[in-house]
């Protein structure tokens, strides 16, 4: 069963390559995710340089036990106990060079000496948690499925978890690794070129585990600076009759008790941090482009779209969802 679904796994990953934002380990861009395409190009050639000669003793012997032979002397006996032993000897170096390598390439997600940047991340069912840190509190903030980091830091990754195991996994920069609940693990993770990044939670969580996506946009440093700074400040506040009455609907509906909006009085904890949500490219981790028809969508039903996540049915009359859809869009 493990096998078939590595075998899925890789095939998956080799189909995907090369593509633009794929989501693939042979998409390296990271120094780490470097290290990881190496140990699994390594590995492939040895196994198939194993396999090949192991064919090709198969066959000679196949062809060798066709024609009528003597009695093998005991020379060739100790002739062939050696090869044997030779055979068990190169096994057991293979086994252990690669044991080798695997354990100095996942040395490359520890923890950097001096990282640029400080990221928690929290797993929830099903949508991920980015709070950016900083000695300064009020220029602390948070945001939700879209991490954006600066090319070329090295940015340290403390992972947790609200309620069961995750897996971050972003291919292209680093190796997974498990947000356990009441524990925190540690990483790092560097992009060494501009492009956005997609990531997956690799560890079964749920019923809409597949739809717990992520993505890295790696920038160069002005325009990360940029980015930072408008995620600091508060919300828009709406110039439009339709915005600013969707705002007003915003507050008096239930959607304050789980949802912050920065400037308002909506301070939820319990649904990412709508502040800027206008600015984000994809909404429900990664399910639908951020268009106002995908937030009027996921707004009017969001059970039938994403099955089992904790969002609740609020009723609301046609006009109410064009009014609450236009003020999510314009929280840029």
């Amino acid at each position: 069963m493990k096998t078939a679904a590595a075998v899925s796994l890789l095939l998956s990953v080799i189909l995907t390559a090369g593509c633009n934002g794929a989501q693939s380990v042979l998409n390296a861009e990271g120094a780490s995710a470097i290290q990881l395409k190496h140990l699994i190009i390594g590995i492939v050639v040895i196994c198939c340089a194993v396999w090949t000669l192991v064919v090709i003793v198969l066959v000679l012997a196949l062809l060798r036990a066709r024609t009528p032979r003597e009695r093998p002397s005991s020379q060739s006996e100790r002739r062939m106990g050696r090869l044997v032993t030779a055979a068990v000897a190169a096994s057991l170096l293979i086994i252990a060079g690669l044991t080798i390598a695997s354990f100095y390439a996942g040395r490359g997600l520890g923890v950097a000496q001096n990282p640029g940047l400080t990221i928690k991340v929290r797993g929830q069912q099903w949508w991920w948690q980015f709070l950016y840190d900083d000695a300064d509190p009020s220029k602390a903030f948070q945001t939700a499925n879209e991490m954006h980091i600066p090319v070329g830091v090295d940015i340290r990754i403390e992972l947790e978890s609200s309620d069961v195991i995750h897996s971050f996994w972003v291919p292209s920069l680093a190796g997974k690794r498990d947000l356990i609940p009441g524990r925190k693990n540690t990483m790092t993770i560097r992009a060494d070129r501009p492009g956005v990044y997609r990531g997956q939670c690799a560890e079964f969580c749920g019923l809409q585990h597949s739809h717990m996506a992520l993505f890295v946009i790696a920038e160069d440093m002005a325009d990360y600076q940029r980015w930072a700074a408008s995620q600091r400040s508060d919300g828009i506040s709406p110039t439009d009759p339709e915005s600013t009455a969707g705002k007003a609907l915003f507050m008096r509906k239930p959607c304050i008790a789980c949802h912050t909006i920065r400037g308002t009085e909506a301070s939820g904890t319990t649904g990412p941090d709508l502040t800027h949500i206008g600015g984000r490219q994809t909404i429900a981790a990664g399910l639908l482009d951020n268009t106002r028809g995908s937030l009027a969508a996921w707004i009017a039903d969001p059970q039938t779209l994403k099955p089992g996540n904790n969002m609740p049915l609020v009723p609301l009359s046609s006009g109410e969802l064009r009014q609450l859809s236009a003020y999510m869009e314009s929280l840029k």
